[in-house]
């Protein structure tokens, strides 16, 4: 794991970071934003090809959703003091078949518990896609992203799974109503709570 003093010097060496350039079709650019005294820590799967060219975590459709969900504007969302912003994967890892490939498997461990450990005052994280349910739930994440979603409340008050908000769910949301109704209110109170705390 890398070491470094501050939280702004080891975003640094992320955003330097290439370990896995020679897999991304569009190259390096790690994307995510960070402070020590963000209260909201949003876990989410990878940049896409907007974030990727504009350099800025959830600059698009899916990110507009995502603020919608949690009830607060881009003003809010992009206070790194509010909210940090860190994907399984930082770069985008490029087109697949049906969709945007999995977040490069190289991120989370290289970095994730190094920047984690350097946000002490997060109060609530929500974990957007299964890759980070998995690897933050573990055996507590469902066989499915439905199953972890809708068992959100056996997570504690910390902890919210949800699933991601690409418009690409958008039949998802359909067919599982309960999650407006049930799950986005409570998301609302606990993002709420977690700013105030």
């Amino acid at each position: 794991m890398p070491r470094a003093r501050s939280l702004a010097a080891l975003l640094e060496e992320i955003r330097a970071c290439e370990i896995c350039a020679e897999h991304l079709p569009a190259g390096p650019r790690p994307v995510l934003a960070a402070h020590r005294d963000a209260r909201v820590l949003v876990i989410g799967q990878a940049p896409g090809a907007r974030v990727h060219a504009s350099g800025v975590p959830w600059d698009d459709p899916s990110g507009d959703r995502l603020r919608e969900w949690l009830g607060v504007d881009r003003e809010a969302f992009y206070d790194p003091r509010r909210f940090a912003l860190v994907p399984m994967g930082f770069c985008y890892p490029g087109k697949g078949p049906s969709g945007d490939l999995p977040p490069r498997p190289e991120c989370a461990p290289e970095w994730h518990a190094a920047v984690l450990e350097r946000l002490p005052r997060v109060r609530l994280t929500l974990l957007l896609s299964r890759y980070a349910q998995v690897r933050y739930l573990g055996d507590d994440a469902a066989r499915s992203v439905t199953d972890t979603v809708r068992a959100w409340r056996d997570h504690g008050p910390r902890t919210m799974p949800l699933p991601h908000p690409s418009p690409r769910n958008n039949l998802w949301l359909r067919r599982n109503p309960w999650f407006e109704a049930e799950v986005l209110p409570a998301l609302r109170r606990r993002v709420r709570a977690a700013l105030r705390s």
